[in-house]
């Protein structure tokens, strides 16, 4: 359970993929745990190209990190066949020092669970009532350390009946007249005379010898002998029975590896067992759960990366332990219980922080760790046009170019010709780079669309500001905002709904704008657009 996730924001850009990839594989070739880069949302086009171009795969999907089953300390004992003896199973549940054990299928799925409170009423039935029902003959043997000194027939694979202690005494015509009976006796010739008369279902002969003369004489009478005492071998004989015969298979609650503990625990609040199963995805047995287990559960581990806000980060978030924060965004509102790593340095791209910690730890970034690196700075730096960029990004990434011998020109050219291709729907591009804002009381999306071509984009200007219209509607937002950012042109062409009049004044627009507007020299919204809304708002 020293899985670590490194991942990224909601709606990932390239530079929060990639820089969670390249931070896995840093941390995981130094051999501190095992990291798993992981990722909230799908895969934009621009992200895509960039994978492919490097033959990268990318993060695993995970929609949230709360406590699992998964993540409980839970008991594993020994499984156990339904076919199996109780014995077997009361021997099962002293070696391992539990009071429950999970009884198996062949396949491995669940076919009931048996407690010691399952064996101990059992025993308590049998003193009532000594009826043994239908056990096969070598389940006998096997607990009872004997041998068949005559079988009753070859096609005999079973005993059952009332079981009899036949102890010395006059009245030994009144022990048994049932043919339906088990004949416990010691060295008793005449008693054992006396049941094969009557032809009992079976004698087990304790701590004697049978003379072959009365063998002879069985007929259809099974003759069992044993080296036990009867105190022990009525006992045992009782423990001979299948564990299928007494164990719970009725209003079973069972717990998947995926369930969630705040769903597990109300669900053992309404029952009174004193262990759970736990089934995998395959529906076969892992192991049991008791109310102890979730008293401390385990949190997952998490690294954040590209971002350090509540909204735009994992949901379940305050359920898991947060061990490092790697960013390039302003200080927001995660809390944590403890100290952690925090990284926040003010550079363009999250992937020049991950590059500079692969020279601080000595290690040189293979030729694909290094293309998706500078891929990934040249995305967040809009081809170093943000005013976010800075000259160690450059530096960097012409750095990590010659590594991965790619020209940095063609890898940008070829990046942002990717995000404005006509057969994608408005709602697929306002959610490939969006992120919520909440500044002074006001609900904000932004939406970012970086591209070579605004003017083809704005085509589309009437679906993406009734795209914006539902979405406002939707998310119960103040105001939602669309940035066309141009990389050519060197700045974004700006579409706004709900609050004009503070986009306006806050970007000093005229009034007969509308709702579209050119801003030249804009093409950051961490730098420029959000700033510029927080002062006016703040």
């Amino acid at each position: 359970m020293d899985t670590v996730y490194i991942t990224g924001h909601k709606n990932p850009d390239s530079d929060s993929i990639i820089s969670a990839t390249a931070y896995a594989a840093l941390k995981n070739a130094l051999g501190e745990r095992q990291y798993i880069a992981a990722r909230l949302g799908s895969v934009s086009d621009e992200t895509q190209l960039i994978l492919d171009r490097f033959n990268a795969e990318p993060p695993v999907l995970i929609t949230n990190v709360r406590n699992q089953v998964r993540d409980l300390d839970f008991d594993t004992p020994p499984m156990i066949s339904p076919a199996a003896t109780i014995s077997r199973a009361a021997e099962a549940m002293q070696e391992a020092h539990i009071a429950v054990l999970p009884v198996v299928n062949e396949d491995g799925t669940l076919f009931g669970m048996l407690s010691a409170g399952d064996v101990a009423n059992y025993d308590m039935e049998c003193v009532h009532d000594p009826m043994i029902q239908p056990v096969p003959i070598y389940n006998v043997i096997s607990v009872l350390e004997g041998k068949i000194l005559h079988r009753g027939g070859e096609v005999r694979d079973v005993i059952s009946g009332e079981i009899n202690i036949a102890l010395p005494t006059s009245r030994e015509h009144l022990l048994f007249s049932d043919k339906r009976s088990i004949v416990i006796c010691g060295d008793q010739p005449k008693m054992l005379r006396r049941a094969l008369e009557i032809g009992v279902d079976c004698v087990i002969v304790c701590q004697a010898e049978v003379a072959p003369d009365i063998l002879e004489d069985a007929g259809e009478t099974c003759i069992i002998a044993t080296p036990l005492d009867a105190y022990h071998t009525v006992h045992l004989l009782c423990h001979s029975q299948p564990i299928s015969h007494i164990c719970n298979r009725k209003e079973m609650v069972v717990f998947h590896l995926d369930d969630y503990i705040a769903d597990v625990e109300n669900a053992v609040l309404e029952s009174r067992f004193r262990a759970y199963p736990i089934l995998d995805e395959n529906e076969h047995v892992v192991g049991t759960l008791s109310r102890f287990h979730l008293l401390r559960p385990r949190r997952k581990r998490v690294i954040l990366m590209d971002h350090n806000e509540r909204a735009q980060s994992v949901p379940g978030l305050e359920e898991a332990k947060i061990l490092e924060i790697i960013d390039h965004h302003r200080l927001a509102d995660i809390e944590t219980t403890g100290p952690v790593y925090m990284r926040n340095e003010p550079v363009g791209s999250t992937c020049t922080i991950v590059a500079g910690m692969y020279q601080e730890k000595g290690m040189m970034p293979t030729e694909k760790i290094a293309g998706l690196l500078a891929a990934g700075i040249v995305s967040d730096t809009v081809m170093f046009k943000s005013p976010t960029c800075t000259q160690r990004d450059r530096d960097v990434a012409n750095r990590l170019a010659r590594i991965a011998d790619v020209s940095l020109d063609e890898l940008g050219r070829a990046i942002f010709s990717a995000t404005s291709s006509d057969d994608k729907t408005v709602e697929t591009m306002l959610g490939t780079d969006y992120k919520e804002f909440h500044i002074a009381g006001h609900s904000l999306a932004v939406s970012q669309i970086t591209c070579m071509d605004s003017e083809r984009v704005l085509k589309r200007k009437d679906e993406f500001l009734e795209a914006m219209r539902a979405n406002l509607k939707k998310r119960q937002l103040d105001t939602v905002v669309l940035m066309i950012t141009d990389v050519l042109l060197e700045g974004t062409q700006l579409l706004f709904i709900g609050d004009d009049e503070s986009i306006r004044h806050a970007f000093n627009l005229k009034e007969d704008v509308g709702n579209c507007a050119f801003l030249p020299k804009i093409m950051s919204r961490k730098k420029q657009v959000i700033p510029t809304l927080s002062a006016m708002w703040g």
